[in-house]
């Protein structure tokens, strides 16, 4: 939570405050941990900090329109996690190399490339530039 140096009496001491409530508290001083007793004053009122907590925010989920089935003997590019679609880098009919970059998708933050193990033709692009798309959706489609 926090980290104090404390020189009390001349002495120091590294003092990690764990948890800390109006009745008490878990601290490490110098490695060792205690739990403290908080004791207020007849006229002093204790001073209540609330505990916030982090809820995960509502994701609107965007329905995917339906993914076709592959082509017979074709082999699916799937999204390796969940994501948006930033490019497209290919379309049906073009010819693909094995290695070669599909497609960029954003993820965590992060833009990832989408990669085929697979030499041959795009036969369907399933997603457009701009959608959401589930781990494991097929993208592309290549036969």
């Amino acid at each position: 939570m926090k980290k104090y140096d404390l020189k009390i009496n001349g002495k120091e001491y590294n003092v990690d405050v764990k948890d800390f409530s109006a009745t008490n508290a878990k601290v490490e001083v110098n490695g060792k941990s205690y739990d403290v007793e908080i004791k207020y004053q007849e006229n002093e009122a204790p001073v209540i900090i609330p505990k916030i907590t982090r809820k995960a925010a509502p994701v609107a989920i965007q329905q995917a329109a339906p993914t076709p089935a592959p082509a017979a003997g074709g082999n699916s590019v799937n999204a390796p996690m969940p994501g948006l679609i930033l490019k497209l880098l290919v379309k049906a009919g073009d010819a693909v190399a094995v290695g070669q970059k599909l497609a960029i998708m954003e993820a965590m933050k992060m833009e990832n490339d989408i990669n085929t193990q697979f030499a041959g033709t795009v036969a369907v692009v399933n997603v457009r530039e701009g959608d959401n798309v589930q781990e494991n959706q097929s993208l592309i489609v290549i036969s």
